[in-house]
């Protein structure tokens, strides 16, 4: 019998939670009638669980257990699925905020199970009693200040949250009409009955999971409520005053909202109607990633068209859009320096078909093409973003999209047509920058090659001249150049002169791009 929760054993709870959830997750899932009944709470509980387990496998066998305590929260934080898996990853974090200073004996593990229930329920807007936060808010009160061993303190806990969770139904509605007990409060439950058994070191057997009243695991009982159509999840990179405001935001939006987390990552999931305009409001308070939309059911769906291949580009400039329209693809504007609307972009790969390659054509658009198509993989539309990263990358693509050819290979083709494709520009600095060819200064002209600074000079033409010079190699077939609206006079002219002596095997293409800040744009293939 364990006398101090340690590093070890915390590791052993980590994975005997994660196993147990394992083995009782359809039984769970089949009791998910809050707060949608889509029957996945015993899978979200068991993947965080497993999340936390697994970044504790990869620390090193001797981590000490402040070490221990932080990457098991963190792993949960990261992995956290659905409503009550972020809630879970929230108490954990509780816990690893007391446990990770303390020795670890009774006492303390009382006063961090108090900090997991009071964090979990700060992390929900709109608290519900008959839930897993009941659960919690129960087993933390059984052993508020109790001065006992880490056995005695760790079986209350899993006693109480038995007993609190046969209480649920009646708490909730919901559950009463379901003849079921809350899904979430039984995954918290098997939780801390995993840490009862690491600490007493009795192993229970199958896990204990009651039963729907209405027959044995018929999967979830109660007819579809009416509410928001989505279910929108992502980890955020913003600071505590921008997740502030986020909260109010999204608590506007729809329900369910739950934001756990803190030092700067945050795990955000909420249920609304529009799932773009939750996905934005998380661009503007940070950074989103791990972006997952999962669909509800609801009055907001929308069936896909009829099976129908198509494109969608974003274009920085009308002329620049008018060349991607020409060759076929669906146009997304974004204006010079910034990202396009995600609805635009949703908008876009809806009116392009049921499979859609998207062409980000910039870094920092590719994250609200991966938002956007989320939402439209979750409305049935089949949607590749593909990894272009310049306007030259994407026409590169356009050019060999065949929309006979199976989606899949197409996709192939044209991700690999976008990567054999060299992409440069010339830039006139308008201030001063530092950079790995030098220092740009005010009026100075810098050649960027790949992404990276090559050429520093005085003259567009001759900087635009070496650049391209730099991307020719001997298999080099194709340049492509589109020219600013601020190019000067011939500037494509003289490159495609200069190649015509240098290298006339190769074929030009010359369009007028008229995008603003960048006089030329090139690619070579």
């Amino acid at each position: 019998m364990l006398q101090v929760l340690d590093a070890p054993a915390v590791r052993r709870w980590s994975r005997l939670a994660a196993e147990t959830l394992g083995r009782a997750r359809r039984e769970i899932d089949a009791l998910n009638v809050f707060p949608v009944p889509d029957g996945d709470t015993g899978t979200n509980l068991h993947l965080t669980m497993l999340s936390a387990a697994e970044a504790l496998d990869e620390l090193p066998a001797d981590a000490d257990t402040a070490t221990t305590w932080q990457a098991f929260a963190r792993g949960a934080l990261l992995g956290a699925r659905g409503n009550s898996g972020v809630i879970v990853s929230q108490a954990l974090r509780g816990l690893a905020e007391v446990l990770r200073t303390a020795e670890g004996r009774g006492a303390d593990l009382g006063r961090g199970l108090v900090r997991a229930a009071e964090l979990a329920r700060e992390a929900v807007a709109r608290p519900v009693e008959g839930t897993v936060l009941s659960v919690l808010t129960a087993a933390a009160g059984a052993v508020r200040g109790l001065s006992a061993d880490l056995a005695a303190v760790a079986g209350k806990a899993a006693e109480e949250a038995r007993a609190a969770l046969r209480r649920t139904p009646g708490q909730l509605d919901v559950l009463a009409r379901s003849g079921v007990v809350d899904a979430g409060g039984a995954g918290l439950a098997l939780i801390l009955e995993s840490l009862a058994a690491v600490v007493t070191g009795s192993y229970p057997g199958r896990p204990d999971v009651p039963a729907p009243a209405r027959g044995t695991m018929p999967g979830p009982v109660a007819e579809p409520q009416g509410g928001p159509c989505y279910e929108v999840m992502y980890l955020l990179d913003a600071g505590a005053d921008a997740v502030g405001r986020l909260r109010r935001e999204l608590d506007a939006l729809g329900d369910s909202l739950v934001v756990v987390g803190g030092d700067d990552l945050w795990n955000v999931h909420v249920h609304v109607d529009d799932a773009g305009a939750a996905i934005e409001a998380g661009m503007a308070a940070g950074r989103p990633h791990r972006i997952r939309v999962t669909y509800l059911g609801g009055p907001g769906h929308t069936h896909p068209p009829a099976r129908r291949r198509g494109v969608v580009a974003v274009a920085a400039g009308p002329a620049l859009g008018a060349v991607f329209g020409q060759a076929g693809a669906v146009v997304v504007r974004r204006e010079p320096g910034s990202s396009p609307p995600l609805a635009a972009v949703l908008a876009a790969i809806r009116e392009a078909g049921s499979e859609v390659a998207v062409l980000p054509n910039d870094d920092g658009t590719r994250e609200v093409a991966t938002a956007a198509a989320e939402i439209a993989r979750e409305e049935g539309l089949t949607v590749a973003v593909l990894p272009t990263r310049a306007s030259v990358q994407g026409l590169a693509a356009l050019a060999v999209h065949d929309p006979l050819r199976r989606f899949d290979d197409d996709v192939v083709a044209m991700t690999e047509a976008a990567a054999h494709t060299r992409h440069g520009h010339v830039w006139v600095a308008d201030r001063e920058v530092m950079t790995s060819a030098g220092l740009v200064a005010p009026g100075d002209v810098l050649g960027v090659v790949d992404g990276d600074a090559a050429v520093v000079g005085a003259d567009v033409t001759g900087v635009a001249i070496e650049i391209v010079r730099r991307m020719m190699t001997p298999a080099s077939e194709l340049v492509t150049m589109l020219e600013g609206a601020g190019a000067p006079p011939g500037l494509a002219g003289a490159v495609r002169d200069h190649l015509a002596e240098e290298r006339p095997d190769v074929e030009v293409v010359v369009y007028e791009g008229g995008q603003g800040g960048y006089p030329l744009l090139v690619g070579v293939e």
